[in-house]
């Protein structure tokens, strides 16, 4: 009888798990006048980020001049770990997200902190570029 179990060098395979902590960043990118940053790692060749956009935070005045864009460009698929924030579309649209929100936002847009606390997302979608020089 034929054993189902065959023997497989481990350099022929992929392991099935990873793990990768924000703790042990990849990457760290700071925005203009330490209003926060953007941690990165990466799972597989997909970029995930942690952003932390501590108060007074605002894409318009702390990434825009790394990006160079009028608006955000990236399209963000988010989780808010933490804090609120308040996201506005170029043709008007607004929404505000805070813990436990899931938050899908196309290219266009403008955002900053609300209150006191930083807000904290993590995103799987936009951050591959984001805040990059």
């Amino acid at each position: 009888m034929r054993s189902a179990i065959q023997h497989v060098d481990q350099e022929d395979t992929m392991s099935g798990l990873i793990r990768k902590s924000f703790d042990a960043p990849e990457e760290t990118r700071p925005f203009v006048g330490g209003t926060g940053q953007l941690q990165m790692v990466n799972l597989d060749g997909a970029p995930v980020g942690r952003a932390t956009f501590q108060p007074g935070w605002r894409w318009s005045e702390h990434v825009k001049p790394i990006a160079k864009t009028d608006s955000c460009q990236a399209a963000h698929l988010a989780y808010v770990v933490s804090g609120r924030i308040k996201v506005v579309m170029d043709d008007g649209e607004e929404m505000e997200f805070g813990p436990g929100d899931l938050a899908q936002m196309a290219p266009g847009h403008d955002a900053w902190t609300l209150g006191d606390e930083p807000c904290v997302l993590v995103d799987w979608q936009g951050y591959a570029d984001y805040a990059k020089p």
